[in-house]
């Protein structure tokens, strides 16, 4: 069957034609378990602030603040401002965030409700019908 998060994986791919910084992946670790990782170097947790509002998942990031004057001879990581939104599937929720070694980890999981879920309905055995004739 065709897996409703795939649309996250659309969304990322459409987004690839747009600004692609901050780099980021997204992997499956289990049936229904998903992680979201931004490389968010520079960043700090203060820094970064992640929201769902109607399955949609932002994550902005303010620049850091500078300390001091500071004189690159070449600036290669970038500091800029950014903001990331990705559609999530339907019953796709938010469980955490981590940020680790310039790594934000957003942890994704798949809960469907008991009502949508497929139930399996037994078959008992039925004693033999049986046909009344009419006579005439």
């Amino acid at each position: 069957g065709f897996d409703r998060m795939a649309r996250l994986v659309e969304t990322a791919r459409a987004a690839s034609e747009g600004p692609a910084y901050p780099p980021y992946n997204i992997e499956r670790t289990a049936e229904d378990s998903y992680v979201l990782t931004m490389a968010v170097a520079g960043f700090g947790s203060g820094d970064l602030d992640i929201s769902v509002q109607d399955n949609v998942l932002a994550v902005i990031g303010r620049a850091p603040t500078a300390e001091g004057e500071r004189r690159f001879l070449h600036r290669g990581i970038a500091g800029r401002a950014f903001e990331r939104r990705f559609v999530l599937a339907d019953h796709i929720e938010v469980t955490g965030a981590d940020l680790e070694h310039g790594l934000l980890h957003v942890t994704l999981k798949r809960v469907v409700p008991e009502a949508l879920k497929p139930r399996r309905i037994a078959i008992g055995g039925a004693a033999p019908r049986v046909i009344e004739s009419q006579a005439a």
